[in-house]
């Protein structure tokens, strides 16, 4: 897994720019297995502003800023 799988799943430049995915989506498609990597990973783009932490229905959610 890499950072770019992660931004990859979040959006789609053609098809959808601005879609929000939630923690729970991602764990659900990157696998449970890879959590803890994939908060290391999260946190480090989150920091680079890469992505940002928006809340939706209540979960935590990401969005991309930049690629």
């Amino acid at each position: 897994m890499k950072k770019i799988d992660i931004l990859n799943f979040i959006t789609d430049f053609r098809k959808a720019p601005n879609s929000v995915k939630t923690y729970s989506e991602l764990v659900s498609h990157l696998g449970k297995e890879n959590e803890a990597a994939l908060n290391t990973m999260l946190s480090e783009l989150k920091q680079l502003r890469t992505i940002r932490e928006v809340e939706q229905n209540g979960e935590r959610a990401f969005q991309v800023n930049a690629k």
